[in-house]
């Protein structure tokens, strides 16, 4: 016989509602310690001493020792030990584990647990205030007194509760949107319109207005110049070493200059050109601290830079940045500078790059630099750099470390050959798998 199957068509307006039941366990552990087991001993057989009590999961709970056992079966051959339900509560389920510790430093504990093995009949149900879950037979007497459960006479037990509880989760029918802040936007622009500005920032001959109680909250160093019993007779303007002056006319300076810069490469007025384009680069210095410390966050560099696409000039002041966020103790700024300054790791950089890590503490970005140049196929060109002689100078004693990473590579490579891998010093080939690496 054909059956025919007739199926209403849902409506496309039809809304679909969603709801979800969590059930979960809430856990809480409490320790007992017993102490006097001697004396304990002999208060007859279904006798107890308790723990405090303690809450889990909004329920009371303790736990029961019998010295002599719960069950007159027994004989007092066994001692007993059991959680209870110690408040009101109607058909509270829950899953129990019960520690004995092993206190010779052993780890050799005696455990019954629920936890990571739950009964096949589901956690463990307690109707009233008193049920309890436990064993009667925990532990035969005479095992425990010569074991190294006892200790001093004491025993020390762990008891850990997970009560299951369940909810429903549906669709809020109600959602108030909290805005995103816009402090730092709300500070930019007190910057921007130098209203209440009172302090000066003075480098190379520049000025620029600021605001003592920003500097000061924003770096410990300001805080100190401005309001420390140390601080400077004229607070109202502070001189800054660390920096050249910024241009404000520079976004449309760089881009003039970058021109100029391409076509004189046809002429022999190239390093003059790039030298008061470098000077220009460095310039954007203050611009962009003063812009960290009023917005929490650097400026757009493609802005800044009129859209001109020059990854070095952005690690330049990226450079300068670092010895001045050191300075004056803006963590977060520093660390921001590393991380710009390790992505932009080059041949013409990168020496320059470790030198700052050196003198600035920024172990990330000297490791990140040294197994750069250690490469064989940088080594060379980074040694005949002018960033390379200045590293020389400033900082002869990182000839040494680098020394050692050449070294560490070569071994290395000796070591891969047969396989033809190029290692990098931290166990990676150059497709950026880890390998692993053999023990001699």
């Amino acid at each position: 016989m054909d059956v025919i199957r007739v199926c209403a068509e849902v409506p496309k307006s039809t809304s679909l509602t969603e709801s979800t039941s969590r059930t979960e366990t809430i856990n809480g552990s409490h320790e007992f310690k017993i102490s006097g087991y001697s004396l304990a001993k002999g208060m007859g057989i279904g006798k107890y001493v308790a723990s405090d009590t303690f809450m889990v999961g909004g329920y009371s709970w303790a736990v029961y020792f019998y010295p002599d056992g719960k069950s007159p079966e027994d004989n007092s051959l066994y001692v007993s030990l059991f959680i209870a339900l110690a408040s009101e509560g109607a058909d509270v389920r829950a899953l129990f584990e019960l520690t004995l510790v092993d206190q010779s430093g052993n780890e050799r504990h005696k455990v019954h647990s629920h936890f990571g093995r739950t009964p096949e009949s589901g956690p463990y149900s307690l109707k009233y205030r008193g049920s309890m879950w436990g064993y009667k037979r925990f532990f035969k007497r005479t095992l425990l007194e010569s074991s190294d459960y006892l200790k001093d006479n004491c025993l020390l037990v762990r008891c850990c509760v997970g009560v299951v509880k369940s909810h429903t989760e549906g669709p809020r029918s109600y959602n108030i949107p909290v805005p995103v802040s816009d402090l730092g936007y709300q500070f930019g622009k007190l910057l921007e319109s130098g209203r209440g500005a009172d302090v000066t920032l003075r480098v190379d001959g520049e000025t620029f207005l600021a605001h003592k109680v920003v500097l000061a909250a924003r770096s410990r160093v300001f805080r100190a110049q401005l309001f420390g019993p140390l601080r400077n007779h004229d607070t109202k303007r502070i001189d800054i070493d660390d920096m050249e002056a910024p241009i404000f006319k520079v976004l449309s300076i760089c881009i003039s200059l970058w021109f100029i810069l391409e076509i004189s490469a046809l002429f022999c007025y190239v390093d003059t050109i790039f030298f008061v384009f470098l000077f220009v680069m460095l310039c954007l210095g203050l611009q962009v601290f003063l812009h960290f410390i009023y917005w929490d966050e650097l400026p757009d560099m493609e802005d800044l830079m009129g859209g001109t696409d020059l990854k070095w000039a952005s690690t330049l002041v990226a450079q300068h940045l670092l010895a001045a966020a050191d300075r004056y103790a803006l963590e977060r700024l520093k660390t921001i500078c590393e991380s710009k300054l390790c992505e932009g790791i080059s041949i013409n950089t990168v020496a320059t790059t470790l030198a700052l890590a050196e003198q600035h503490h920024c172990f990330q970005l000297k490791a990140a630099c040294l197994k750069f140049i250690a490469l064989p196929a940088n080594l060379k060109a980074v040694m005949e750099t002018d960033g390379f002689d200045y590293l020389k100078e400033s900082c002869p004693c990182l000839l040494s470390e680098l020394l050692e990473y050449v070294a560490r590579l070569s071994e290395h490579s000796l070591a891969s050959s047969g396989n033809r891998k190029e290692f990098y010093p931290d166990g990676c080939d150059l497709n950026g798998r880890r390998v692993k690496q053999r023990l001699h």
